[in-house]
């Protein structure tokens, strides 16, 4: 346990550098909801982060869980970019913002610390967020509604995780050298990761689990992450929320000063970079359009 608080409390104390300097205004925000960003992983796209907190501020910021990835050598794929992102959650709690962790299945080792702080930063397992207009939401990862995570399945999603690093590994490879030789980037690889990751959770019996569960603790929504699908809907008698995540499809969930929920989608990623995912309900942010 001392190993895993100090192995993270390091994470939070990297070199500090310059900030950023934001292209348009901030975009302030009652509360934000962030997850699946996989740091240390190799899809992680960490700059398209780095220039959205640049771009965003909020009075309470949710780091709902997969922040990190464990599943993984982290020292491996680090970046100053990597410690950019960290230096600017902490510049948002030193502000005054409070910020909540709630890890995921790829950082599992902070759910040891739920209860606990570290420095701004507070560590839970799931909570309730009280909306300005009343409404009340769930907030946890969503690993716990997914069968996949259960002990004798688990290994399915390790091997997954596996595969998808050599996969965006090859891809990159392959786009570097189409880069020298002047040709565009190839992104059948990463096309092919979308369709199997929607396979693998055909249909929507995991949004209907966790929607059960909000109903069953009478909250009005729940907020969540894990399964790489954004989304927000009322189809299962309560609002469900998913953020997203930042390896294809850059979005965020918010809560507007009036206390509707936004889903985000971060436009500002190069186009190169941006995959091809159906987010029909979310609102592109580059220009800040209400």
């Amino acid at each position: 346990m001392r190993d895993d608080r100090a192995t993270f409390e390091a994470m939070l104390s990297g070199p500090d550098a310059p900030r950023p300097v934001p292209t348009r205004p901030r975009r302030h925000f009652r509360a934000l909801f962030i997850s699946d960003v996989h740091m240390g992983a190799r899809g992680c796209r960490i700059e398209a982060l780095v220039d959205f907190l640049t771009h965003v501020s909020a009075d309470t910021i949710y780091l709902v869980g997969d922040i990190f990835d464990s599943w993984v050598p982290i020292g491996k794929n680090w970046t100053p970019a990597h410690d950019m992102a960290v230096r600017l959650i902490l510049d948002f709690a030193e502000a005054g913002a409070r910020i909540v962790y709630l890890p995921g299945n790829h950082d599992a080792f902070l759910r040891r610390h739920y209860g606990t702080y570290f420095g701004q930063i507070e560590v839970v397992e799931q909570i309730r967020h009280r909306a300005i207009d009343g409404r009340e939401y769930l907030v946890l990862h969503g690993d716990q509604c997914d069968i996949f995570q259960r002990r004798r399945a688990r290994w399915i999603s390790l091997m997954g995780a596996h595969v998808d690093s050599g996969l965006r590994g090859l891809s990159s490879l392959v786009n570097r050298v189409r880069k020298l030789l002047g040709m565009e980037e190839f992104i059948v690889i990463e096309r092919a990761l979308l369709r199997f990751n929607s396979l693998i959770r055909y249909g929507n019996r995991f949004e209907k689990r966790l929607a059960r569960l909000a109903r069953d603790g009478d909250y009005d929504g729940v907020i969540c992450g894990h399964f790489h699908k954004p989304a927000l809907h009322e189809d299962f008698g309560v609002i469900y929320a998913n953020c997203g995540d930042w390896i294809d499809s850059f979005t965020a969930v918010t809560e507007a000063r009036d206390g509707t929920l936004q889903l985000l989608r971060w436009a500002g990623v190069p186009a190169s970079a941006a995959r091809p995912v159906d987010l029909p309900e979310a609102e592109d942010a580059p220009g800040w359009v209400a």
